[in-house]
């Protein structure tokens, strides 16, 4: 009787790890071909008044790597963000971005400010991608 507990036991404990193993939904393609490794670009390119232009944000140092974005606004509304630099240093930070830039890029369109949530997962890339988005906000004076 108590060989057939254990076994029951090992045999349920084995069935719920299996269970709650996540696997991988990020996809390989995606936006990330948006994301350049460059810290060039056009900052502050609007005629002044109209707040139109590209406006690049500063280089956000997060503890995975730099993050930095590029807005375009147009008629006082952010109409782009581009990721310039995001983390790369691993292939888990590629697929972090991968996942992440998308959702952060269209919470940032719909929102029109850097008061957007964290993604689960990419916290630290999510800090520093709003610290760089509120820089190109301010260099627009939006």
């Amino acid at each position: 009787m108590r060989r057939i507990t254990v076994w029951l036991l090992s045999t349920v404990a084995a069935l719920v790890l299996l269970f709650s193993y996540k696997t991988s939904t990020m996809g390989v393609g995606g936006e990330s071909s948006a994301i350049a490794a460059g810290t060039g670009g056009d900052a502050g390119t609007g005629s002044s008044g109209t707040g139109a232009g590209r406006y690049d944000g500063s280089v956000a140092q997060t503890r995975w790597g730099p993050v930095q974005v590029r807005i375009t606004v147009s008629a006082g509304k952010i109409t782009d963000v581009t990721a310039l630099q995001m983390p790369d240093g691993n292939h888990r930070d590629q697929q972090i971005n991968d996942y992440a830039v998308p959702i952060l890029r269209q919470s940032a369109l719909a929102a029109q400010s850097a008061d957007i949530d964290t993604v689960s997962g990419a916290t630290v890339t999510s800090d520093g991608y709003r610290e760089s988005l509120q820089a190109a906000i301010d260099a627009a004076h939006l």
